[in-house]
């Protein structure tokens, strides 16, 4: 099938790739014109773990082409695929911006029948706007179906869930292109609901925001261990041996981030006040998110008081492992409050660190391993639990640093572990490493 993917950002090129790789012929279409000749020339602007080499076998194969030409990308496509950004706005609801002007381009450009699927994360009742828009635009006589295709990838592991989804999404009032829709997806054998658009649109939102739920609630559970002394492990493992609670999401740490659960918890909250109701709970979501960023930084003026002029480390800057988003990320506030503070601060990510340079420029070092990271530093902390932060041995913050004094924001190490090489630990909602070893510091430590 000929299918045409408007948007060349994270869910359009993992969208591409994967249906070029199952035997479709895709365009992925965009108008920033540097980013198309980027990856013509086979450079992938984001980072996700297989992506690259799956376009370049795919672009090798002949199945898969990226062009900034609006008429190439939409005159012969059987489906069109929408995946343009929905970013937020002031007021906190989604800026349709993008998917509107998708949606004249593809109405300027279209020379046959043809379906379209809106994948990007939209308000309810989009769907039927954009078909009208359109409709309205195109040359009369052709026959064009909207549909809602709502996508579920996690950043880090987008094409994996790409191949081994939960479930595929389909909202439409037209069997014709619900039917198209489900073709393309057919040889990835994963279960199809099949729903009015309107609801399709809310399961995403739904979706996303009770993850988000769930973040926070365990989170708040955490902090409750660390003032009763109960461990959050044994707590989140007990829970989620029930199966009506499942163990997903159970992960105490320093809050979520990213492009998605922010954005649209927002988004669902401002709908609910355009329609005169009050979502208390996803408002509660927001507000521990947002406190438990702060976390570590609260803990490291407990324990060390005035962080002024102390060599620090940041360990982890994307939001996530597996990914060099940045957006939203938890370490990003640790950074600004640490600065705030006249702390000296030194980052380091295997990924995502060109980005942070972005932001903050010189106002901080940028290490290029770990063991730069923390060499003498007098504090450190774990923001984002990549693998080789956490495979990194707990003996060489004890050689390295000044004060062996680490603040891990997502209880990557054992507390037995970390008693036993002689590091002050701190983590979320387990008990801490009582700090034994200050005959073995300097004396002016803190």
């Amino acid at each position: 099938m000929n299918i045409t993917i408007a948007g060349a950002g994270y869910v359009g090129l993992v969208t591409s790739a994967c249906l070029a790789e199952i035997g479709h012929i895709v365009i992925c279409f965009d108008k920033d014109t540097e980013k198309i000749e980027d990856l013509n020339r086979g450079w992938c602007p984001i980072f996700e773990p297989g992506l690259q080499e799956m376009i370049s076998r795919n672009m090798g194969e002949e199945r898969l082409f990226f062009t900034d030409q609006a008429n190439l990308a939409y005159g012969d496509a059987d489906c069109i695929l929408i995946t343009v950004g929905t970013p937020q706005r002031a007021d906190g609801s989604a800026d349709t911006t993008n998917i509107d002007q998708a949606a004249l381009d593809i109405a300027e450009n279209i020379q046959k029948d043809v379906a379209v699927a809106i994948k990007s994360t939209v308000p309810i009742g989009t769907n039927e706007r954009i078909e009208a828009v359109i409709l309205d635009n195109a040359m009369p006589g052709l026959t064009v179906e909207v549909i809602s295709n709502p996508e579920f990838l996690r950043e880090g592991s987008g094409i994996y869930d790409t191949f081994h989804g939960d479930r595929i999404v389909i909202g439409s009032s037209h069997e014709r292109a619900a039917r198209i829709v489900e073709e393309i997806y057919q040889p990835l054998a994963i279960p199809v609901l099949h729903t009015d658009p309107r609801s399709a649109e809310m399961i995403k939102y739904a979706s996303n925001t009770f993850l988000a739920a769930k973040i926070s609630f365990i989170n708040e559970i955490a902090n409750l261990c660390d003032l009763s002394g109960a461990n959050i492990e044994d707590v989140s493992t007990g829970m989620g041996m029930d199966k009506r609670i499942g163990n997903q999401f159970l992960n105490a740490g320093i809050g979520y981030g990213g492009s998605c659960f922010p954005k649209d918890t927002q988004a669902l909250e401002q709908m609910a006040r355009q329609n005169d109701y009050d979502f208390k709970i996803l408002r509660a979501v927001r507000e521990v998110n947002d406190r438990q960023k702060q976390t570590l930084y609260r803990k490291a003026k407990n324990l060390a008081g005035n962080l002024s002029g102390k060599r620090t480390a940041v360990l982890g800057l994307s939001f996530k492992p597996n990914t060099d988003d940045i957006r939203e990320a938890p370490s990003l506030d640790l950074i600004r409050d640490l600065l705030d503070e006249g702390a000296e601060v030194v980052v380091y990510d295997p990924v995502a660190m060109e980005k942070v340079q972005r932001l903050f420029g010189d106002k901080l070092s940028y290490a290029s391993s770990i063991d730069e990271a923390i060499e003498r530093a007098e504090l450190a902390f774990i923001v984002t639990e990549w693998k080789e932060i956490k495979e990194f041995s707990l003996s060489k913050y004890r050689e390295s640093m000044k004060t062996p004094l680490l603040f891990d924001g997502r209880n990557c190490y054992s507390v037995k572990e970390t008693e036993k090489h002689g590091i002050q630990y701190v983590s979320v909602g387990r008990p801490g490493v009582p700090d034994t070893y200050t005959s073995s510091r300097p004396t002016d430590a803190f």
